[in-house]
C-alpha cells in the first residue's frame, strides 16, 4: 500500500470514529517525530497499541482489507498466570463489501460489536479435531448473551448494538453490508504477530511504499521507526 493511501484512510477513519461519538486516545495524535521523542511510550509500543491498516499483503484494500486501532492491550504473562491485565480493546472499520478473510485464533476470545453504521455480516465455520478449518462443521457462539448454534457457512447479520462472542476455533470472516461499519472488539490479550491463523496463506500486515511522509505511525512501523 502507498503511504499516501494509508494517510488518507487514517483521516477518513478518524472522522467516522468521531461521528459515532468515540474519540481516540491522545497517543493517536502523535506525529512520528513526537512519538520518537517520547521517553514514556514504551508500554504503548510493547503492547502494540495504535493505528493498524492492512490489505493482508494482497494489494486490494477496497476488496480485502481492514482498519483497526488498538486502544489497549494486556500482557500475555498475566493471561498465562490467570490474573492481571488479561484483556484488549480495539476499534475497527469494515467497509461495504470489504472482506476480512476467514481466520481464527488460538488464544484470543473476542466480542465483535457493531458500534454503528450499516449491517456487519459475520460468516462462521467450525474446526476439526486438530483445530483446522472444517467446511462441514459448525459450532456455538453467544449473540448478545444468548447461546446460538451455527452451521458451516452461517452468516450472522449484526445491526448496530448487536454483538457476537467468538472463541478460539470459531473460524470467521466479516464485511459491511449496505455501507461501512464501525466495530468494537473486546477480547483477551491480543497478539497480531502470532495469533491470527488464516485459512489461505496470506499476510497479516501490508507492505508499504513510502511515497510521502506518514501522518501517524502504524503499529507495524514501530520496529523500524522507533529504534
Amino acid at each position: 500500500m502507498k503511504r499516501s493511501r494509508i494517510n488518507e484512510i487514517m483521516r477518513a477513519a478518524d472522522e467516522m470514529i468521531r461521528r459515532y461519538g468515540f474519540v481516540l486516545p491522545p497517543f493517536a495524535n502523535w506525529s512520528p517525530e513526537e512519538f520518537k521523542a517520547r521517553k514514556d511510550a514504551s508500554a504503548i509500543v510493547t503492547a502494540r497499541c495504535g493505528w493498524d491498516i492492512t490489505d493482508y499483503g494482497q494489494g486490494r484494500f477496497d476488496e480485502m482489507g481492514l482498519f483497526l486501532f488498538t486502544l489497549r492491550n494486556g500482557r500475555l504473562a498475566d493471561l498465562k498466570r490467570g490474573g492481571g491485565m488479561c484483556y484488549a480493546e480495539k476499534l475497527l472499520i469494515s467497509r461495504q463489501d470489504q472482506l476480512s478473510p476467514m481466520h481464527t485464533h488460538v488464544i484470543k476470545a473476542e466480542d465483535i460489536i457493531n458500534r454503528g453504521g450499516a449491517t456487519l455480516v459475520v460468516e462462521l465455520y467450525g474446526s476439526d479435531d486438530q483445530g483446522n478449518f472444517a467446511w462441514d462443521r459448525g459450532g456455538m457462539v453467544r449473540c448478545d448473551g444468548i447461546d446460538t448454534p451455527y452451521g458451516p457457512g452461517t452468516r450472522l447479520k449484526l445491526a448496530p448494538g448487536e454483538s457476537v462472542t467468538l472463541m478460539p476455533g470459531d473460524w470467521h470472516a466479516f464485511w459491511g453490508e449496505g455501507g461501512d461499519v464501525l466495530i468494537g472488539e473486546v477480547s483477551t490479550v491480543n497478539d497480531d504477530l502470532t495469533d491470527n491463523i488464516f485459512r489461505e496463506p496470506i499476510g497479516r500486515f501490508a507492505e508499504i511504499e513510502e511515497d510521502e511522509a506518514p501522518w501517524h505511525l502504524l503499529v507495524s512501523d514501530y520496529d523500524r521507526w522507533l529504534q
